[in-house]
């Protein structure tokens, strides 16, 4: 963490000498420092709570979770099954609903209330082919019709009805459940995935549905992409400067998308040399996956067991919604299994009317079921190149993503069309997508920091600006004018902001915002596709704009747009901007203009050519064009342009004299090729626009207009938006269904707490039931006592039985109380005789060594006492308290019988082994940090015996009297006269340790004096 820019800090300086000045600057320098450390550990006590993301792969079959929090990075989140993979699949009753493995073991026995690949009913209305299909693969399912949004709803009851965005919001709510009791902690932020083929309309119903589970959306990440970044984190070392092209083919449950990347090392401002994947081509098929597979074998289950009873004059299996159930979890595990086997035996047991079925499948059939499925098993990878203008011989590796490209004959198909030796294989199938997901939520949360890949995304459909104004066809005859401008091209790289800007327009007008070409789509993809109109925009205000600005030049309406790191466009704002010159003195100009434009060049005012070479910033930015409306007809344009995150200025002129086309950011193409390769910034300029920001144009036209300044204008545009594709929730809609989700959370948790207080109550009475029998409870407990607990316990059995369904969490919860309250007693007095033979043992372990400990230090000789009499009678007075209180509470113990509450207690026992041990820790601490007292000099000692080495250190040795400076000493004698004194002291000796050894010296005195006679 680091402290934000801006906050101001203030000094105080005192007049003092050099040395105090020193030490109070050390001294606030200290006291700064703890005290930012505190702010600190404040900030991180508050946030350690809410440090964890997660991520949430949406498939249409499963999901995958995956948290990052301290201490564990990127982790799969285990179910309450302990599954790394949960079904997307809700059960809603009236009063219950159940989620994952649970729901999905009730869809045979409740298929109504089973709601399961909802995902593709997201941001459709009532007439979209999905719809018609979703009702023809799962007619057991009652879909109603909304009136205000024209979309479809699931009526589970005439009073249950959920929207697919509620069901969605449950599943996500449900998710994060999952992520939260795996990191024990709250979560809020996440990134989801979603297929790369989700329109506009599709992304803003997944946001609105996280929005009712109340999470956080980061951002919402195409699941090819995020596969993509998984594969890149891991390989990193392997991606250089020379571009790698692999392709990812990925076949689910739902649909399939082929992805061709671009891995490569650019070059950064910020930290030099990154890794960075790149979009470059997409391909898709909506509907080509493993549950089309699965409903072709379940269509042939059907039509078997048919044949089987056939004559028996009963109904169609296709009738019975549970029998369909059953059928299609069958062909689940039957294309599983034909997967590794040429053959299968498919049976269930009870199928319907109590008849079983048993019938043998083999992968021969199979693949005969789904040929046309797997004719089109090619079809996204000739899209993905056609997108990315390249061929096979271009892509380096082919990698298998999904579970359905575990299908033999998909991987036979696949691999013909992309003419490679092998498939690739190096990455979970499964779990690539949640990985790379939660690694881009670590990456946009601030709470980790993580190392940088550089993510640049691809538009999958391109989206443009429409208008329509009267033109003077011919003198004296006027026409409308359509216009077209294209906003964001297809493939081009995303997060980006851009500005149109509408001249000649001097009062209120409209334009549409609407997808562009999609001639890449087919006539049926088209029709799922939905509506190609986006946005109508009304803009209020533009002649006001005008008239309070009456002596400026209009430099146009300018509107801001966004399609931000989820792929969703808004309409920031819109402006109209004037423009006018104001004459200024000399003076003024040589310096607050020179000030302001380096104040500007020091912070980022103006636009450097280093900026636009940069195509890894995370908004991309681009110069600024025309769009012509047409080349015979120049006069009539509208200019667009990108923009980074924050506005610059002036956006009438390109901010920097690059040719457009010829340098452009990596990676990113010109907005519009048919304004000409003549560079924007050469163009002359009848209207005298202004230059780049900070850039003089030429120091002559510097010098002419030095004596005068721009001044600028910029008047809000009120906007009035129309939606045409889907409308979204409103505010008021969106809390409602809040709430409704909230409710039903807060009454799932309720049930769950009933629940759990009715097992605490079931399992109190049958282990207490069981407990009466056992010896060491029958040992402490008379014979009236155990038949009244008994008869207590029975009775509450019974009440459970016949009224607890009834019963609240309330009665649970106090019937529990009242049968932990009659058996407190029993329990206690078990209790307490089974801790009794430890405690008592510690106990006298502690009582002799603290009595070892004392006697000890009562021998140790007054030279070298460190404790004093105090302290040592302290010790010996609690050793005596505590042998007294023990052998006295044991007797007394002893003449109580077993039935009765004990007066030996366990928690006294460890209240008396504290205060003791207390005592003994007190005296050993001291101990410890004691330093030796001085010796006092023996008064007859009139030298000191020099050191062994005391010629080596160049020290002056002290001769006894009568003895020569040559003269060797001698040593044995004096060893001797040393020795021979009983009550002289060695001084190499000190402490309790000297004594021991001089008491052990007499013995050794009958070999010195033979040594001596020698």
């Amino acid at each position: 963490m680091r402290l934000s820019p801006g906050h101001p800090v203030t000094s105080v300086v005192f007049l003092l000498p050099r040395g105090a000045m020193a030490a109070t600057v050390r001294t606030q320098r200290r006291l700064a420092y703890w005290a930012l450390m505190a702010v600190l550990l404040a900030d991180l006590l508050a946030l350690s709570d809410m440090l964890a993301v997660m991520s949430v792969d949406l498939g249409s079959e499963s999901m995958k979770v995956a948290i990052v929090k301290p201490g564990v990075p990127m982790e799969i989140v285990l179910n309450k099954e302990s599954r790394r993979k949960t079904p997307v699949t809700v059960t809603l009753k009236e009063n219950e609903r159940f989620f994952g493995d649970s729901a999905a073991s009730l869809a045979v026995k409740n298929p109504k209330a089973t709601l399961r690949y909802f995902q593709q009913l997201l941001g459709k209305q009532e007439g979209n082919p999905h719809v018609a299909l979703y009702r023809d693969r799962f007619p057991e399912h009652e879909l109603g019709f909304d009136p205000q949004r024209h979309t479809v709803h699931f009526q589970i009851s005439p009073q249950l009805q959920f929207s697919p965005e509620e069901v969605l919001g449950m599943v996500l709510n449900y998710s994060r459940s999952l992520a939260e009791d795996f990191a024990e902690q709250p979560i809020k932020d996440a990134v989801i995935t979603v297929p790369a083929f989700f329109n506009q309309a599709e992304r803003r119903a997944v946001l609105q549905a996280a929005r009712m589970a109340g999470l956080k959306v980061l951002q919402l990440i195409n699941d090819n992409t995020a596969t993509a970044l998984s594969y890149g984190v891991f390989r990193r070392k392997d991606i250089n400067t020379t571009a790698q092209n692999i392709m990812f083919y990925d076949m689910g449950s739902g649909s399939t998308v082929c992805t061709i990347v671009t891995y490569q090392t650019v070059k950064t401002k910020e930290a030099g040399m990154q890794p960075q994947l790149q979009i470059q081509g997409v391909g898709f098929d909506r509907t080509l996956g493993g549950l089309e597979m699965e409903l072709r074998l379940r269509e042939h289950l059907a039509g078997l067991f048919n044949e089987q009873r056939k004559g028996q004059r009963v109904k169609d299996v296709r009738e019975n919604p549970r029998a369909m159930a059953k059928l299609l979890r069958e062909a689940n595990r039957l294309k599983t299994v034909l997967s590794a086997n040429a053959d299968h035996m498919a049976q269930i047991e009870g199928l319907m009317d109590d008849v079983d079925f048993k019938a043998k499948v083999t992968r021969v059939e199979f693949e005969e079921l789904c040929a046309d499925l797997f004719e089109r098993v090619p079809g996204p990878v000739q899209q993905a190149l056609q997108s990315a203008k390249m061929n096979l011989d271009e892509i380096e590796q082919v990698i298998l993503v999904g579970g359905a490209t575990r299908v033999p004959k998909v991987q036979e198909v696949l691999l013909k069309a992309v003419g490679k030796e092998e498939l690739g294989k190096n990455i979970n199938a499964d779990e690539a997508a949640a990985m790379g997901a939660v690694y881009q939520a670590a990456a946009l949360s601030k709470a980790f920091k993580v190392k940088p890949f550089i993510v640049r995304d691809a538009v999958m459909y391109p989206i443009l600006v429409e208008f329509t104004r009267e033109v003077e066809e011919e003198p004296g005859v006027r026409g409308l004018k359509h216009n077209r401008r294209v906003l964001f091209s297809r493939m081009g790289p995303y997060p980006q902001r851009k500005v149109i800007t509408f001249n000649r327009y001097s009062h209120d007008f409209s334009f549409h915002v609407n997808y562009g070409d999609l001639g890449f789509l087919g006539p049926e993809d088209l029709r799922v596709f939905g509506s190609q109109n986006l946005t109508t925009v009304k803009l209020k205000g533009v002649g006001e704009s005008f008239k309070k600005y009456p002596n400026y030049e209009s430099k146009g309406i300018k509107a801001h747009f966004n399609l931000d790191e989820s792929g969703v466009l808004s309409l920031d704002r819109v402006e109209s901007v004037f423009e006018t010159l104001v004459e200024d003195s000399p003076e003024e100009e040589s310096t607050l203009t020179k000030l302001g434009n380096t104040i500007s060049s020091l912070f980022g005012g103006g636009t450097t050519p280093d900026t636009k070479e940069n195509g890894t910033n995370t908004v991309q930015e681009e110069e600024e064009s025309l769009a012509e409306g047409s080349k015979d007809d120049p006069g009539e344009q509208a200019e667009l342009r990108e923009e980074g995150e924050a506005p610059v200025e002036d956006t009438s002129r390109p901010p920097s004299p690059e040719p457009k086309g010829n340098i452009a950011p990596e990676g990113e193409k010109p907005v519009d090729k048919e304004n000409g390769e003549k560079p924007e910034a050469q163009k002359p300029s009848d209207k005298g626009e202004a230059g780049p920001e900070g850039v003089p144009a030429a120091p002559e036209e510097d010098k002419k207009q030095k004596p005068s300044r721009k001044q600028r204008a910029v008047e809000e545009i009120g906007v009035e938006l129309l939606v045409l594709d889907l409308p979204d929730l409103s505010e008021s809609e969106l809390a409602r269904s809040a709430q409704k989700l909230q409710d039903l959370t807060v009454r799932d948790l309720e049930k769950q707490e009933r629940e759990q207080a009715a097992n605490s109550l079931e399992a109190f009475i049958f282990e207490t039931q069981d407990k009466l029998y056992q010896p060491e409870y029958q040992e402490v407990s008379t014979e009236e006592q155990r038949q009244e607990i008994s008869g207590r316990l029975s009775a509450a059995s019974t009440w459970l039985e016949d009224e607890g369904f009834g019963a609240t969490t309330v009665m649970l919860k106090e019937k529990l109380a009242e049968l932990r309250k009659l058996c407190q007693g029993l329990f206690f007095r078990v209790e307490e005789r089974k801790k009794w033979p430890e405690r008592l043992s510690a106990l006298d372990n502690l009582l002799n060594h603290s009595s070892m400990f004392l006697k000890g230090a009562r021998l140790i000789p007054e030279m070298d006492q460190i404790f004093t009499e105090v302290e040592m009678t302290t010790l010996e007075k609690v050793i005596n308290e505590t042998w007294a209180w023990k052998n006295a509470t044991m007797a007394e113990q002893a003449k109580l019988p077993t039935t009765e509450k004990p007066v030996l207690l366990s928690k006294d026992i460890e209240a008396k082994m504290m205060a003791l041990d207390r005592e003994v820790q007190y005296l050993l601490n001291k101990a410890k940090f004691a330093k030796p007292r001085p010796r006092p000099k023996d008064k007859n000692e009139t030298q000191a015996e020099p050191p062994l080495n005391a010629s080596d250190q160049g020290e002056k040795i002290i001769h006894p009297p009568g003895q020569t400076e040559d003269a060797k000493p001698l040593s044995e004698p004096e060893k001797e006269i040393r020795s021979e004194p009983a009550d002289t002291e060695p001084l190499e000796l000190e402490g309790p340790r000297a004594e021991s050894e001089q008491e052990e010296q007499p013995p050794r005195q009958k070999p010195v004096l033979k040594n001596d006679e020698l």
